[in-house]
């Protein structure tokens, strides 16, 4: 399925969803660069066209899940306010708020509060799959009592920890069993699909899970020949095949080598190999002070180790023991540094035993900054 077949599905889902009926929410997977968050940008625009309130956030590393979800609950319940109309299911749907902060000793948005009293019972176990399922449902209600509904999208949702994913999950389970306009949208890493049914087993009946790879070759074309025309400017075959072979096909490496491209060509209304030839330096001296460095620049010693070992492998995926062993180690021996970059989102497991990089032409980068050449 196409990115555009994907929008229409989610626009149908939405509709559905409007009108009572049951949809599955959405779970975007792929490597970085392939234009997951992209997608969810266009999801919340095809549900604000509905009328639907959208809210956002992006997971990282130590961030408060149960703060993330109380912002969302308060930014969509104060979007559903506006007016007058249906003051008090307003005023229970902040008052289940306010016990959820309560509870979970959260003090963001408690402003908005004033006037508010807490809806002992709900929201206030302090089982927090139990909790998020109240404050879900009541965000529901209110919009369905508005004639409106409510997407929220969560990008990076591998940081999620077991238990907070369940959580999402069964919140979720809940809304869609009472057919209430709630639907989530989230994006993450390929083992997201594996993270969200290891958390709970009925996951694969909420979720479409939906792999986002690289564009194929008419839609790379397309990427980069529809905004050089909009200019007057045409792409020569031989430099598009040039820009295609380099990149792989991966969105954000189009978008880099062809600005990069654009550039370079003297013009005044042709892009040539030439052009693409010189700028393909400039290009990948861009990636590898930006997009590949800044997360090499977040690891530790021990993890860059590793991170150099699994580069002088060659092309993954790689098998952890063959990793350990080009360091001159066991796998238990390093598997605290393998463990940690899989935290930090840089790498992942596709299989047991098997790790890879979760950035697309990452071991190259590796290649050409870490590992020395041999001779």
């Amino acid at each position: 399925m196409g990115r555009d077949d994907q929008m229409r599905a989610f626009d149908i889902a939405v509709q559905r969803l409007a009108a009572g009926r049951s949809a599955k929410s959405l779970m975007l997977t792929g490597l970085r660069g392939v234009g997951k968050t992209v997608l969810l940008h266009e999801m919340g625009k095809i549900a604000r066209r509905h009328g639907w309130r959208c809210e956002s956030f992006e997971a990282a590393e130590d961030f408060s899940f149960e703060n993330a979800m109380a912002t969302l609950a308060r930014r969509a319940m104060m979007r559903l306010s506006a007016g007058r109309r249906a003051a008090d299911s307003v005023r229970r749907a902040l008052g289940v708020l306010l016990s959820f902060q309560a509870c979970w000793r959260l003090t963001d948005g408690a402003e908005v509060m004033v006037g508010v009293d807490p809806v002992v019972g709900r929201a206030d176990s302090g089982a927090l799959d139990l909790d998020l399922t109240d404050l879900f449902v009541e965000v529901a209600e209110l919009a369905r009592d508005r004639g409106a509904g409510v997407l929220f999208t969560v990008d990076e949702v591998q940081y999620l920890a077991r238990e907070q994913l369940a959580s999402l999950i069964m919140a979720l389970h809940r809304v869609s069993q009472l057919q209430l306009p709630l639907t989530v949208a989230v994006a993450g890493l390929p083992s997201a699909p594996a993270l969200a049914g290891e958390a709970k087993s009925y996951a694969e009946r909420l979720f479409a899970f939906v792999p986002i790879n690289s564009l194929d070759e008419d839609a790379a074309v397309l990427a980069l020949q529809r905004p050089a025309t909009d200019e007057g400017v045409s792409w020569a075959p031989s430099a598009l095949d040039a820009v295609i072979v380099a990149t792989r096909g991966y969105p954000y490496f189009i978008q880099e080598f062809g600005k990069h491209a654009w550039d370079a060509a003297p013009g005044p209304d042709r892009i040539t190999a030439t052009d693409v030839e010189e700028a393909m330096p400039l290009a990948i001296a861009e990636l590898d002070s930006g997009f590949f460095r800044v997360r090499l620049d977040r690891t530790t010693d021990g993890e860059r180790a590793y991170i150099r070992a699994m580069g002088s492998l060659g092309g993954g995926p790689y098998r952890s023991g063959d990793v350990a062993a080009a360091l001159g180690k066991t796998t238990p021996q390093v598997g605290q540094h393998r463990d940690a970059l899989i935290r930090r989102g840089l790498c992942y497991s596709p299989r047991h035993g098997v790790i890879d990089f979760t950035v697309p032409m990452f071991d190259d980068f590796v290649r050409r900054s870490l590992v020395e050449p041999s001779g």
